[in-house]
């Protein structure tokens, strides 16, 4: 036994001897080199080769790596092995997706692939401009070089294709708000996300019906145009504005745009942005067929007016002494007409306000803000909407006349009127009766409001006439004295 112990101790000795000696003639860039002119000389004979998708490319998110992610998820729950299971907060549906550093087999065109999830740690630089996630997360693509030629970009497109068509049939939207100052989450993103459940379609939205179809003709013209935007030059991207009293229905049009096409939405809260540079990488990071809304845009921040351009500079100066939002009107258009909004595709811009009187006239021209929607008070065709909504009556169940004559007059808006028939909606009779005496009420109001301001007007008429008189009697007895 001793003699054992004693044979290993000399093998030891020996080993740590030759390792030592190792590293004293083969330094580790020379045994680097050497494992990767090894590691090239195997993969020359290997029949497989190997692509990388990574999670983002620097500054942007991978598009192809949420591609990939969403396609392989649904091929995951039919033929994978080891699964991640998860589901979001008020979402309806359970996501699969591969576990890390699992495999996925799959076939396209009677040739197999493989797909890896490669995940792994980041080592934390000692420096870095910006945060980076602490996990790297990739996709490894395997096939057999024989088939590179004839799979790869075929096989791409066709995972994009499937991925895109997931996205619109998958009834769970995401709403995104952008995260306090600007800080990222652990992945590296700006952007907090929930799922986007709000009931609102075109259907049950309270508008004029001639106005309505034209807006989903022009939603259809944008989804569809991607030929025409490129053959064109411009940017694929399309602005609204949305303007009109408070309770005219503003938010519920957003939410029906964005059913509609099947987009997420971007709430952009200008107050938690305090740089026109922080506005920029929000923007760098929104996906395609996106809505990115500004809601109350006339109050949500004071822009700078770039026609003041001395004072302009000084609020900034100052705000920027104190660390507060320093975003200027200039900084805002360049987010949604500059060179950076072209940073992604297929996006939609969506501004709100009570007041269009407050905007900047910039704000307001062709290119960004092309269509302006004036969200009115409601009207009798929207009525109609409404009783058919929340009480299921058509037009022949009420007297049709009598709310046509005075539903313009009452300007009662959306939803106000929702506010009583919903009281009401276990009793449709008293509810309509309820809705047609606060109608005349406030048409009432309307009328006694207008005379009130037309009996303001002739009084003020009535007085500035004999100023204008006696001025013109001293006028005429000066000109009597001169001659």
């Amino acid at each position: 036994m001793k003699e054992l112990w004693t044979t290993m101790a000399s093998i030891m000795g020996v080993w740590a001897f030759g390792q030592s000696l190792l590293h004293t003639l083969f330094p580790p860039e020379l045994r680097f080199a050497s494992l990767k002119l090894l590691h090239r000389v195997f993969s020359s004979f290997s029949a497989y080769c190997y692509y990388d998708i990574t999670e983002s490319d620097g500054v942007n998110t991978n598009e192809l790596y949420n591609a990939v992610q969403l396609y392989l998820s649904s091929s995951a729950s039919v033929s994978g092995s080891r699964l991640s299971l998860t589901r979001a907060l008020n979402s309806s549906s359970i996501t699969y997706s591969l576990s890390s550093n699992d495999r996925l087999v799959d076939s396209f065109n009677g040739a197999t692939v493989e797909w890896e999830h490669v995940v792994t740690q980041r080592h934390s630089p000692t420096f870095s401009w910006r945060p980076l996630p602490e996990e790297k997360r990739a996709f490894t693509l395997r096939l057999r070089k024989s088939n590179k030629h004839l799979l790869l970009n075929s096989y791409l497109d066709f995972v994009m294709d499937r991925a895109s068509d997931l996205r619109r049939s998958n009834q769970d939207r995401l709403l995104y708000t952008n995260s306090r100052g600007g800080s990222l989450d652990s992945r590296g993103h700006p952007w907090e996300s929930v799922p986007f459940k709000h009931p609102s379609t075109f259907d049950t939205l309270a508008m004029d019906p001639v106005k309505k179809s034209e807006i989903m003709a022009d939603l259809l013209d944008f989804a569809n145009g991607e030929a025409f935007y490129q053959k064109t030059g411009r940017a694929w991207k399309r602005g609204y504005l949305l303007y009109g009293p408070p309770g005219t229905g503003k938010s519920s049009i957003i939410a029906a745009m964005a059913n509609f096409l099947s987009y997420d939405i971007y709430d952009l809260e200008l107050t938690e942005v305090n740089t026109n540079s922080e506005l920029r990488k929000l923007l760098m990071k929104t996906s395609s067929k996106s809505i990115i809304v500004i809601e109350d845009i006339d109050c949500s921040i004071n822009l700078t007016n770039r026609n003041n351009k001395l004072g302009g500079r000084k609020n900034a100066a100052a705000a920027g002494d104190d660390g507060a939002n320093t975003i200027t009107l200039s900084g805002l258009l360049n987010f949604t007409d500059g060179l950076w909004s072209c940073c992604g595709s297929e996006r939609i811009f969506v501004f709100t306000t009570n007041h269009i009187g407050k905007l900047d006239p910039a704000l307001l021209r062709s290119g960004r803000m092309d269509m302006h929607i004036h969200m009115s008070y409601c009207s009798f065709p929207a009525l109609k909407i409404l009783l058919k909504n929340y009480l299921d009556l058509e037009e022949s169940d009420v007297e049709g006349e009598e709310f046509a004559a005075v539903i313009d007059e009452a300007e009662m808006t959306p939803a106000d009127i929702s506010e009583v028939l919903i009281k009401n909606r276990r009793d449709k009779s008293r509810a309509v009766v309820e809705l047609m005496d606060a109608l005349k009420i406030r048409a009432e109001k309307s009328r006694l409001k207008k005379l009130g301001v037309e009996d303001e007007e002739q009084e003020k008429r009535a007085l500035e006439s004999p100023q204008q008189n006696c001025i013109g009697d001293v006028v005429d007895n000066d000109k009597m004295h001169s001659t």
